[in-house]
């Protein structure tokens, strides 16, 4: 009998323990998209065209020392009226913080990187959701023993330099509400539709609609 209630007693202890475990990982270590935006400045932001196509543009995006990058490659895209992009960088940061996508509870688990770390490879996408750029972005950094860290970029501060290069391209990219996951995603479809929509308004012919 005796030992039967020590037995019930561990038992009841361990599930406090996993309990206890549980409630560690609090809800502000989650970002959900819509809250997942840049909140940052970058006021020492450059920009150079360096080369022009027939159809695309290169432009280096050259960022200093306490810049924040996701916000500027947002500041980026509004400014120079991005509607489809994409982009490399290499550099190195003073702080940062990164995402895991959890498709259980549609939100970003946060990945807090702490001191100097070098950019080992970012890149990305810029495309339009309800007619304004979106940055969706990844990271791979570098610690100062060799291991890496990625993931989704929420925030990065640079230090001492951070170089974007973007290539823009000509034809704009569509992203659409997902409900399931609570992402947008760029949809190759509504773009079509949305092209095929410019160009009845064009020739003035009616828009066509499914029946």
């Amino acid at each position: 009998m005796l030992t039967a209630t020590r037995v019930g007693y561990v038992l009841s202890l361990i599930g406090l323990a996993t309990t206890m475990g549980a409630s560690q990982e609090s809800p502000s270590e989650y970002v959900s998209p819509s809250e997942a935006v840049p909140r940052g400045r970058a006021p020492g932001m450059q920009v150079q065209l360096v080369s022009r196509g027939e159809q695309t543009r290169e432009y280096a995006v050259i960022l200093g020392k306490g810049d924040e990058a996701f916000s500027a490659l947002l500041d980026f895209a509004e400014k120079y009226r991005v509607t489809s992009a994409h982009f490399t960088a290499i550099g190195a940061l003073n702080g940062a913080t990164l995402g895991w996508f959890d498709p259980r509870r549609k939100q970003y688990k946060k990945i807090p990187i702490d001191g100097q770390v070098e950019v080992i490879g970012m890149s990305g996408d810029i495309a339009l959701y309800q007619g304004k750029p979106v940055v969706h972005t990844h990271m791979i950094v570098g610690t100062s023993d060799g291991t890496t860290r990625g993931g989704h970029v929420l925030d990065a501060y640079v230090s001492p330099t951070l170089e974007i290069m973007v290539t823009v391209d000509p034809i704009a990219m569509q992203k659409r509400f997902d409900p399931e996951t609570d992402l947008t995603l760029i949809d190759p479809a509504q773009a079509r539709r949305e092209a095929g929509a410019g160009r009845d308004e064009g020739t003035g012919n009616p828009r066509r609609r499914d029946r």
